[in-house]
């Protein structure tokens, strides 16, 4: 298992719980991963970190959306990024675009500047980035250590050919996180195909909240989605895209 990365991306402590009790060995941190995440908040990282031996990543987005950023959310990026790093996390999840679609190497060099000493993964703004190929060098240059992809995809299975082409393009000088929809049952064939060891996913399934009283009219948020359902990493979700890269290994 040393050999792969087992990254589960999650939003609550009980998600980080049931990753870390299924063997990852490595958590990305966020909120509200129903929106693609958004930045997770202090106390949340603090208690996870206190209680779980478990290397933890924290995604820096301060909202919804593309990843253009005005100076005044880039000011909040910048200290939310100096105060994880101050409590200890292991790395940074960000991204950046200019409105033509390129990088914002400019963002990403001060970001990278402020982590100096810990781990820093250039997030799915990759996924949406002009030229794939070009931003990979431009992260290669930058001496990022990862990116996270699912191949310029909506999952990662119709990604893998440029996945795959990442993997061979790296050549170990980044690493290729793969990402949006790894499950149990393609585990293999991705790893497999594209050679690459890093592998994202949330694991999560859907659970029936507790509450007995419902108010079933009232919504709080994205129309569709019931405030009664809970996603949450499964344990042996995780549990069994760790015995499969094991075997593998």
């Amino acid at each position: 298992m040393s050999k792969f990365i087992l990254e589960a991306c999650v939003d609550s402590y009980k998600s980080a719980f049931n990753a870390f009790k299924g063997g990852a060995n490595r958590i990305e941190l966020c909120s509200n991963l129903i929106i693609g995440g958004t930045t997770p908040s202090l106390e949340l990282f603090k208690k996870i970190k206190k209680d779980f031996d478990i290397k933890i990543n924290v995604l820096i987005r301060p909202r919804f959306g593309d990843f253009l950023y005005t100076d005044e959310e880039f000011d909040i990026i910048k200290n939310e990024v100096k105060v994880f790093k101050e409590n200890g996390a292991n790395g940074i999840v960000f991204g950046a675009l200019k409105c033509n679609g390129e990088l914002d190497i400019e963002k990403i060099k001060e970001i990278l500047e402020i982590c100096n000493g810990i781990e820093f993964t250039l997030h799915r703004a990759f996924d949406v980035c002009e030229n794939p190929i070009k931003a990979l060098q431009q992260a290669i240059d930058l001496k990022i250590n990862t990116i996270l992809t699912s191949g310029q995809e909506n999952n990662c299975v119709l990604g893998k050919r440029l996945i795959k082409e990442l993997v061979e393009k790296a050549n170990g000088k980044i690493d290729i996180l793969i990402g949006a929809g790894v499950s149990p049952n393609n585990i293999e064939e991705m790893a497999n195909f594209t050679k690459s060891k890093s592998f994202h996913l949330s694991g999560k399934i859907e659970k029936d909240s507790l509450m007995q009283y419902r108010k079933e009219n009232v919504n709080m948020g994205l129309k569709g989605l019931s405030e009664y359902t809970i996603w949450e990493t499964s344990v042996e979700n995780i549990k069994k895209v760790k015995e499969v890269l094991e075997k593998i290994s």
